[in-house]
């Protein structure tokens, strides 16, 4: 298994990949469309439990994998699973009805002002 991780920072959005100990390389880079600055290691992300929804930020997205950061954790949902792939930066609710990930806007609950 590769080591992956996420490196964000200035606006961008940096795919690394161990080639040795302590020796990253770069494999990609984007924008980062809104994502936290920041190191977020993917090859420790905790497999998603389909027996529930997962509301955060999807970090990245490859051919094999989603990943989305909830609070601190990040989790890692299989592609194949869904019929559209949210897009990288995105603010989503993933959960699983009939096997199948289904991507929604999450609801958020306010108070607002009234008079």
């Amino acid at each position: 298994m590769k080591k992956e991780r996420l490196v964000v920072m200035n606006g961008q959005k940096i795919v690394q990949v161990e080639k040795g100990p302590n020796e990253w390389t770069v494999e990609k880079v984007e924008k980062a469309n809104g994502i936290r600055p920041g190191y977020y290691n993917l090859h420790g992300a905790q497999a998603a439990d389909k027996a529930k929804s997962v509301d955060g930020v999807v970090l990245h997205a490859d051919a094999d994998a989603v990943y989305q950061l909830e609070g601190r954790a990040v989790v890692k949902h299989n592609a194949s699973d869904f019929d559209k792939v949210p897009d990288s930066g995105s603010a989503v609710a993933i959960s699983y009805i009939e096997g199948r990930a289904v991507a929604t806007s999450p609801q958020k609950l306010s108070r607002g002002k009234t008079r």
